[in-house]
């Protein structure tokens, strides 16, 4: 048996909305690197679905998200997987309190979350996700496959501009924040063999340093760094950093369960300004239009005494 964990984040970039991190753990009855996720589970999930496809779409969210296409099929995986847990989250709420329950706190710092709510799911029957959740967990067992867990860190702009303002980097804020999360998933699994993956950390080729708080009194071992990947040991864990790591499988699913929550996140927030501000243009937060939106919702902001500091990232 071995363990394969991938981690992702959404958000990195805009001004408004949080930044969520994800860690998927799964399961193996192979060694790690001889797990071929989209090998054993093509009968359930697919990179690219052809027309009429039934299969989940798994991929980098980036691939299975566009504004244009919309949320559907990203809701409809991330659902699925959630399912497979057995987790069917009927409100946000629920799904935030399963998979990052120290955000709901957080919350009451975010006029936008205070009292609101959303239902789930936005686009999909649930009867037909947990019909196809239950295919693929199937799917698993045949293979041998397990989904152990996943977990989320939601950081809202309180917490992000606070971090940012201690570290002046919002790159160690990500960085810190991903090995604390891993941490918790990785924890109660580390004497199994295990191997973790995760997108590289901007131009950052050295990680040794963040993976103290893994390693503890253990020592790291540095098995290679350079720009396209980065790699440690520390026990019978192989801890790796690479470029497009979405490629992997558990890594894909951590990417799009961060882009789910970050989306679910951001319509919470248009709509609680839109209901404020007749007519607004939602944002989905990036640079350019966050500015936009800011300058829409000036006035309002200023009447409801909400300060830029829960608001606008500083970075």
């Amino acid at each position: 048996m071995s363990i394969v964990i991938g981690m992702d984040e959404a958000g990195y970039g805009p001004n408004l909305g949080p930044l969520v991190i994800s860690v998927v753990a799964w399961k193996s009855a192979w060694t790690p690197r001889e797990t071929d996720f989209w090998r054993l589970l093509e009968p359930i999930v697919t990179q690219t679905p052809q027309r009429n496809d039934v299969r989940l779409h798994v991929a980098d969210s980036k691939a299975v998200y566009t504004p244009g296409r919309g949320i559907k099929q990203l809701e409809r995986s991330v659902l699925a997987m959630l399912g497979l847990v057995g987790q069917m989250p009927h409100t946000f709420r629920e799904l935030v309190q399963f998979v990052s329950p120290h955000t709901l706190a957080e919350f009451a710092l975010e006029p936008w979350f205070v009292e609101n709510d959303i239902e789930l799911p936005l686009l999909n029957e649930s009867e037909e996700i947990a019909q196809v959740s239950e295919r693929w967990r199937k799917e698993c067992e045949q293979c041998q496959l397990e989904l152990l867990g996943l977990r989320s860190d939601i950081v809202g702009t309180v917490r992000f501009n606070q971090e940012v303002e201690r570290h002046q980097s919002k790159g160690v804020v990500l960085s810190q924040a991903t090995i604390n999360l891993l941490h918790q998933v990785w924890e109660p699994v580390s004497q199994d063999v295990c191997w973790v993956i995760g997108d590289k950390h901007g131009g950052r080729n050295r990680y040794d340093d963040l993976l103290e708080p893994l390693a503890g009194e253990s020592m790291i071992l540095r098995r290679e760094e350079g720009t396209q990947r980065s790699e440690y040991r520390i026990h019978q864990t192989d801890i790796r950093f690479q470029t497009k790591a979405e490629a992997h499988f558990p890594v894909a699913l951590a990417s799009m369960l961060s882009k789910y929550l970050r989306e679910v996140s951001m319509e919470l927030f248009n709509r609680y300004w839109q209901s404020h501000v007749p007519d607004l243009k939602p944002t989905k937060g990036y640079p350019t239009d966050a500015r936009r939106f800011r300058k829409d919702v000036a006035e309002v902001q200023q009447e409801l005494t909400i300060h830029d500091n829960c608001f606008w990232r500083s970075r």
